[in-house]
């Protein structure tokens, strides 16, 4: 099993949208950078575990947690002239770009950026790198385990 860290913007899809959502799962879209999506592509498998981690918001942070529910597919959104993430570019033959359904296993207190900061513990994660943007990154187990005892499940 892997961990990883995805970030969505709340007012996009958030912790509550996914919880909410028939049998708790939604479709990870609209990712537009490369390493992200080869992240997605060939490490996630179903049954890893990630940090759902509300980006560009008041008050950045991990909110929830969710597991990888299904392999890899073509992210509809890239054929859709209509979509904020439509890619001229892609085509049925060959998609540029994917998703992975994601099912909410829980919602967790909001575990914030700044808290994240001050903890030795975590100092090499890529989170928290200067300049880190990426929408999807891998979490070691050992900072996995280290945000979980935050959280009270260690």
């Amino acid at each position: 099993m892997r961990y990883w860290l995805m970030k969505s913007e709340p007012d996009e899809v958030s912790i509550d949208d996914v919880l909410a959502a028939p049998q708790r799962t939604v479709a990870w879209f609209g990712v537009r950078n490369y390493q992200a999506r080869n992240f997605m592509r060939d490490g996630m498998q179903p049954g890893d575990l990630a940090f759902f981690y509300h980006s560009s918001c008041a008050e950045p942070g991990i909110a929830g947690i969710v597991e990888i529910a299904g392999t890899a597919y073509p992210d509809a959104t890239q054929f859709d002239p209509d979509s904020h993430y439509y890619d001229p570019k892609a085509t049925l033959e060959q998609p540029r770009w994917i998703s992975v359904d994601v099912k909410a296993l829980r919602k967790t207190r909001l575990v914030s950026l700044k808290e994240l900061r001050t903890h030795p513990e975590l100092e090499q994660m890529r989170l928290l790198a200067k300049g880190s943007r990426l929408s999807v990154m891998p979490v070691e187990a050992s900072e996995w385990a280290f945000i979980d005892s935050l959280l009270g499940r260690a």
